[in-house]
């Protein structure tokens, strides 16, 4: 039998042993539709590991500035001075598309009607109370209990609050301009949870709560979640044809940066507090991982698409996809 030097066995060795792998973290919103992805992924390629914390978006977008991460994830765009401070060159891929829900605890009340000033008053702890007159306006017919209103919110930066403060910037001059956007803002009232795993379950064990989440943790929770009225003055729960009405008007007109807001979209059929979901990319990865990415990206966008109604998410538009992919092959 023929014997090796230790050294070279331990080259023959070493290129079996190192398996590829991707690393990111970012948005709770978008976990459920990432993990199922790399699940698959691994079992189209047994070679490549991809790792996702599901930190929130805040974090992805510093884990990503900060190069600890090959990918970041969020669901409220990076600002320009954000983007300036990642180096100046930064790819916002959307994913997919989700809907933010309100969901509530209010014993004997399984279904309820929001509209946008009436959540902006509740989060701004101007409506303290679920027999307020507004509320009961929206529900005729329902027997709302003289509870008091527990408002949850996100304690963590978050992609899910930039859509949910989006929405009501919109739809709430007071908002706009006492709260306004971000994926952290000043909570006027209320309690944290971290993620929306920590949000949907506050709101669980907490008599008289409101919170939002996004759709598949209520699903998932088995919670009650109300429905909000839209634009065209239609009460609608969220449901993946929302979400898809919702991005027609977005899909025509996709800037090239992707960098797009779809809540309050016009149209009867338009969820009003949708979003897109991101996936943050250096053009050129820093650790040398663009190919790994790149057969990732191009798998999402032919393969996974397919996954994502059966987590309560809406697949890309087909120009939108169409736009994606060509971005992907600019990757380095």
């Amino acid at each position: 039998m023929k014997h090796f030097p230790l050294a070279a066995v331990i080259l023959l060795a070493a290129p079996f042993a190192r398996a590829a792998s991707l690393t990111g973290a970012g948005s709770t919103f978008a976990y459920p539709i990432y993990s199922k992805w790399s699940d698959e992924y691994h079992k189209v390629k047994p070679d490549l590991q991809i790792n996702y914390q599901s930190i929130g978006s805040g974090g992805g977008i510093r884990q990503f500035t900060e190069k600890t991460v090959d990918f970041g994830a969020t669901d409220g765009p990076m600002t320009d001075e954000q983007i300036a401070k990642a180096g100046g060159k930064v790819l916002h891929l959307p994913t997919v598309m989700g809907a933010d829900i309100p969901v509530f605890n209010v014993a004997g009340v399984d279904e309820l009607r929001f509209d946008g000033p009436a959540l902006a008053a509740i989060f701004m702890g101007k409506i303290t109370n679920w027999n307020d007159p507004a509320l009961a306006k929206l529900n005729p017919g329902v027997k709302l209990p003289d509870l008091a209103i527990t408002v949850v919110h996100r304690s963590d930066g978050s992609g899910t609050t930039y859509c949910w403060v989006d929405y009501l910037s919109k739809v709430s001059p007071a908002w706009e301009k006492t709260v306004g956007r971000g994926t952290s803002v000043n909570w006027p009232v209320g309690l944290g949870g971290k993620g929306n795993e920590g949000v949907s379950g506050l709101v669980a064990q907490t008599p008289g709560a409101i919170g939002y989440v996004e759709l598949i943790y209520a699903l998932q929770n088995k919670m009650s979640f109300g429905s909000v009225r839209n634009k065209s003055g239609k009460f609608l729960k969220a449901s993946i044809a929302g979400v898809t009405a919702a991005a027609a008007g977005a899909a025509r007109h996709m800037p090239k940066d992707y960098r797009v807001s779809i809540t309050d979209a016009p149209g009867p059929n338009s969820y009003p507090i949708s979003t897109f979901t991101w996936l943050l990319v250096y053009p050129q990865n820093p650790a040398g991982k663009g190919a790994e990415l790149k057969g990732f990206l191009r798998w999402m966008l032919k393969d996974g698409q397919a996954m994502a109604p059966a987590l309560g998410y809406a697949p890309l538009p087909a120009t939108v996809k169409a736009m994606v992919a060509k971005t992907v092959e600019t990757i380095q």
